[in-house]
């Protein structure tokens, strides 16, 4: 019997160790967040590590990059390093802290390895003409997401997460219209989406050489 393909997510708390409490409160609050948004698209329940290491284990129809997002754009974001993993995984029961396959073991290697880059997201997908360009944008997805202010996180989570317009933002933060559009112009909201578009339309065509192999 094959193993089901899957996206497997990691989230690495950077200096948590600084606020233990702290990250672990706040990575079992995620936690509650994804499950709820992702529901059926999970194959295993969002879980946390004792090193305050985020796990995910999705359906390979779901948008892993809808995970990075979530956890990113929000006020009270924590600096957060991501691996992103297609591949086949093993079955079984219990949350993702508990499963495992290859998917698990590609995800690992690239949490290490975006750890010495020192960047803050990688994806791999195993289709080498995708991968190619993984390489190059999904880093500076990561890179834009962590340089966000807080106000700016907020704006662009009800914008790219929540799918509001901007006049709604508004009315949300009970603010101007004009100091919305401020915050996502120099947040650079606009290129976040192009660049968030691009990738997923990548894991798209993953998807489709996966299915013609």
């Amino acid at each position: 019997m094959n193993s089901p393909q899957a996206f497997v997510v990691f989230g690495d708390v950077i200096h948590s160790r600084l606020d233990p409490a702290g990250s672990s409160t706040w990575l079992r609050s995620l936690c509650a967040e994804l499950q709820a948004a992702y529901g059926n698209e999970t194959l295993a329940s969002f879980g946390f590590t004792q090193g305050d290491e985020l796990q995910g284990l999705l359906r390979v129809g779901a948008d892993p990059v809808g995970v990075v997002l979530r956890a990113a754009l929000t006020e009270d974001a924590r600096p957060m390093r991501w691996a992103v993993a297609q591949g086949p995984v093993e079955g079984g029961r219990g949350p993702a802290t508990q499963r495992t396959g290859r998917a698990f073991v590609a995800a690992r290697a690239a949490l290490d390895e975006a750890r010495r880059r020192r960047t803050n997201l990688r994806i791999v997908t195993g289709a080498p003409a995708v991968d190619v360009l993984l390489e190059d944008l999904a880093p500076v997805l990561g890179t834009a997401l962590e340089r966000l202010s807080p106000t700016q996180r907020r704006v662009a989570g009800l914008i790219m997460v929540d799918g509001l317009r901007r006049s709604e933002v508004a009315v949300r933060l009970q603010v101007s219209r004009a100091t919305v559009s401020v915050a996502a112009n120099r947040g650079g909201v606009p290129s976040l989406e192009r660049l968030s578009r691009a990738i997923r339309t990548l894991l798209d065509r993953s998807r489709i050489t996966e299915r013609g192999t």
